[in-house]
C-alpha cells in the first residue's frame, strides 16, 4: 500500500478533533440509541444497524427493548419469541449470537457487561467493530469503531489505498484513527463519522463542500475524492432457481415447512419450496401464464397435474402467482408460486399445517413474507370477480 498517511501534528489533531466535534453537535441525528450509555442498548442498537439501514432498525429496536429490557431477559428468552421479535430484519444468527453472549455475560461476568474491548470481543457475535463502537459509547476507552462505513471516510480523509474488501487492510485504518480519535469524547467521534459517512461522505457523488473535514482531507485537497475508497469488486450472487407451493386442505389451512438446524435461514418457516434447474424454471414460467379465464384460485384442472411436488395429493391451479425475487449476500433466488388443494392432512418432513391467523405464532423470513404477500395479491383478484 502507498499511501498520504502521516502523523499529524499535535496541534492539527485538536483543531480536528474541535471542528469535528463541534459539527457533530450542531447536526448529529435523533436516534433512539443515543443519549444513553447503558452498553445493552447500544450493543443491540450495533447488532441490528449491522447491514441494515437505521430507518429499518428503529421500530425493531423499540419492540426488542420492550419485550427483552436487560441481558437477564435476554438470556432467559425462548428463540422462537426471540425469532419472532426480529421476524423481518434478517441474518437471524444475529438474533441467536444475541441470546448466546447474554447467557455468557449473565455467566461469566456476573450478569454486568464487561467493560473493556478485549472482554466485549469475547461475547459471541461481537467483532472489533462492535467491541470499539460499545466500549467507546459506553465506557468512553478511545477504541475507534471501524466499519466499511468508516474505511470510506478514511481513506478519503488520509489518503490510504488500501482495498476496503480485504480484512488485512483493517490494520491501516485502526492505526489512522488512533492518533485522531479524541480521548475526551471518543464515542462522540466515533458517532460523528458514522453520521459523516451516512450523509456527506458517501459512497458516490460526496458532498465535499459542506464537509466540516474538507481543510483536513486529503482526496479534497487533492481533488482525488473519485479515487477512494479502494474496493475490490465482489463476487456477483449466484442465481438459484425455486417453484413454491402455497398447498392448502379443506380446513382452510396452510402446509408451512421449517428449516433445518443449521444453514441458511436455519429453522425458519416457508412454503415447501423446490430446486429447479433455470430452463424448467422459464419453462413454467412461460408454459403457465395468467389467462383471463383462469383468474380465480377456484379454477385448479385435476386433469392436468404439474410435475412438482409430485410425491404429495395436491391438485394445482394451472397458472403461477407470478415470481417472487430475493438476494441473499451470496445467493439471488427466483421463486415462481403456484397455488396447489389437497383432502384432508398428509406428513411432508419438516412439514406443518397451519391456518392463516397462527402464522403468527412461527417466524418468517423476508423471502416467506414476499411468498404470502404474493399469494395476498392473488386472492383479492378472487374475490373481486
Amino acid at each position: 500500500m502507498s499511501s498520504s498517511l502521516k502523523k499529524w501534528e499535535a496541534a492539527e489533531i485538536t483543531a480536528f478533533q474541535e471542528q469535528f466535534l463541534f459539527w457533530y453537535y450542531q447536526h448529529k441525528r435523533t436516534l433512539p440509541w443515543r443519549g444513553t450509555n447503558n452498553p445493552y442498548f447500544i450493543w443491540i442498537s450495533e447488532i441490528m444497524l449491522q447491514q441494515t439501514r437505521v430507518d429499518t432498525v428503529m421500530g425493531y429496536y423499540y419492540r426488542f427493548i420492550e419485550k427483552y429490557p436487560t441481558i437477564q431477559a435476554l438470556a432467559e428468552a425462548e428463540e422462537e419469541s426471540l425469532l419472532k421479535v426480529w421476524e423481518g430484519l434478517g441474518y437471524y444468527s444475529r438474533a441467536r449470537n444475541l441470546k448466546v453472549a447474554a447467557q455468557q455475560v449473565v455467566n461469566e461476568f456476573g450478569g454486568q457487561f464487561p467493560e473493556t474491548f478485549e472482554e466485549i470481543q469475547t461475547l459471541k457475535g461481537i467483532g472489533p467493530y462492535t467491541a470499539g463502537a460499545i466500549s467507546s459509547i459506553a465506557f468512553e476507552l478511545p477504541e475507534p469503531a471501524i466499519d466499511g462505513n468508516l474505511m470510506r471516510v478514511g481513506s478519503r480523509l488520509f489518503g490510504i489505498d488500501a482495498d476496503i474488501a480485504k480484512a488485512s487492510s483493517r490494520k491501516f485504518f485502526d492505526e489512522a484513527f488512533r492518533e485522531v480519535i479524541s480521548h475526551e469524547a471518543p464515542g462522540d467521534m466515533n458517532q460523528a463519522f458514522m453520521d459523516l459517512g451516512s450523509s456527506i461522505c458517501t459512497p458516490t457523488n460526496p458532498d465535499c463542500s459542506n464537509c466540516p473535514l474538507k481543510d483536513f482531507c486529503h482526496a479534497y485537497q487533492t481533488k482525488t475524492q473519485s479515487n477512494y475508497p479502494v474496493k475490490s469488486k465482489k463476487v456477483p450472487p449466484k442465481d438459484v432457481y425455486y417453484i413454491a407451493g402455497v398447498i392448502e386442505n379443506n380446513q382452510k389451512e396452510f402446509l408451512i415447512v421449517q428449516r433445518p438446524e443449521k444453514g441458511l435461514l436455519a429453522k425458519l418457516w416457508h412454503y415447501p419450496l423446490e430446486e429447479v434447474s433455470a430452463e424448467t424454471f422459464k419453462s413454467y414460467q412461460t408454459n403457465y401464464v395468467k389467462q383471463e379465464q383462469q383468474l380465480a384460485l377456484d379454477l385448479i384442472a385435476e386433469d392436468e397435474p404439474l410435475d412438482i411436488f409430485t410425491e404429495l395429493p395436491i391438485i394445482w391451479q394451472t397458472r403461477h402467482l407470478g415470481e417472487v425475487k430475493h438476494v441473499f449476500s451470496h445467493l439471488r433466488w427466483h421463486v415462481l408460486v403456484f397455488y396447489g388443494r389437497t383432502n384432508g392432512k398428509f406428513d411432508l418432513e419438516g412439514g406443518h399445517w397451519f391456518a392463516e391467523k397462527d402464522f403468527e405464532s412461527i417466524t418468517f423470513p423476508t423471502i416467506q413474507q414476499k411468498l404470502v404477500a404474493q399469494y395476498s395479491e392473488n386472492q383479492k383478484v378472487r374475490k373481486v370477480l
